[in-house]
């Protein structure tokens, strides 16, 4: 399965610091472990919510909204991609992160194409498996 492990902001992280040299070490080798297990698909930081923008949809209306953006606990300031066997391998890795107090992690399962059932045509499965063949190939450049 795949899960999607969110890092939530911080005031720290929201203010645009950056972490301590020895906390990106620790964090390398984390993540130097999870891509020898054959865990870690993918991972970023993100910059603050001052940086960004959401885009509002209301019917046909289109409405772009800068940041920065209130609740704190709310936001997302990193994420990794994993391949875990179960959500319970996924709990046990991030336990390892080299993470200090106060930070909140949600660990979320990514839908698979099984899970959307009839309603994901034999046509939408091919489509699916056409792009992520053009996804796979584009990271491969």
């Amino acid at each position: 399965m795949k899960v999607m492990v969110i890092v939530k902001a911080s005031p720290a992280s929201e203010a645009g610091e950056m972490p301590e040299t020895e906390l990106l070490a620790e964090m390398g080798k984390f993540n130097e472990a999870l891509v020898k297990a054959g865990i870690m698909l993918a991972g970023e930081g993100l910059h603050p919510s001052s940086r960004g923008v959401r885009v509002r949809f209301e019917g046909k209306q289109r409405s772009v909204i800068d940041g920065p953006f209130g609740e704190t606990k709310e936001l997302v300031a990193g994420f990794w991609l994993w391949q875990v066997r179960n959500l319970d391998e996924a709990i046990e890795w991030i336990k390892r992160a080299p993470f200090d107090g106060g930070t909140e992690i949600e660990l979320r399962p990514v839908f698979e194409a099984d899970d959307f059932g009839d309603a994901l045509t034999p046509e939408l499965r091919e489509q699916e498996a056409r792009l992520a063949a053009q996804i796979s190939s584009q990271n491969q450049r």
